[in-house]
């Protein structure tokens, strides 16, 4: 008679089985997605998320399309270059922020500029004028870099290397 109440007592889950004591209701959604309708979906959903330009939250692949003619940036070209150069003043007074700041702004106007005028050349030119471009504008990020870390003799490497860069690319430019 002793045993009659633990036989009785219902068995209880054990605790690891029972995540929630909340129940479920059958309203609740799921998404079960299958290899099949996901091979479906998801080019589905890439085109119609890359082809809707006029979205504010599409996606921008396009390398770089100026917003700028031949002639405003041959106009301009001249004063990025300077702005670029003027970096020099801020590297010497080490006003390390700020001269980084500086460099990115006027590279950035510089690049576009450049790039719109070798876009504009015949097709002959344009591997070299390339060439000059990619070599001025990773002298611009490496002394960044070192900007950044504050490595003065590397600055001064790098700002030479650019000052070299710029007089050569200039001159086949114009």
């Amino acid at each position: 008679m002793a045993l009659l109440p633990l036989v009785q007592k219902p068995l209880t889950p054990f605790p690891s089985s029972n995540f929630s004591n909340k129940p479920k209701h059958k309203a609740q959604m799921s998404l079960n997605f299958t290899r099949r309708t996901t091979l479906i979906l998801c080019p589905i959903i890439s085109i119609n998320l890359l082809s809707e330009q006029q979205n504010a939250n599409a996606f921008d692949f396009r390398i770089t399309v100026p917003d700028q003619t031949l002639e405003e940036a041959e106009d301009e070209i001249q004063n990025h270059a300077k702005n670029l150069l003027k970096v020099k003043e801020l590297f010497e007074g080490e006003s390390w922020k700020e001269g980084q700041k500086a460099l990115r702004k006027s590279s950035a106007l510089l690049k576009q500029d450049m790039y719109t005028i070798i876009q504009a050349k015949p097709g002959k030119q344009r591997p070299e004028l390339r060439k000059m471009y990619s070599v001025l504008f990773n002298n611009v990020t490496t002394m960044d870099f070192a900007a950044r870390d504050k490595d003065v003799p590397r600055v001064w490497e790098c700002y030479d290397n650019i000052v070299i860069a710029l007089n050569n690319l200039m001159s086949r430019l114009l």
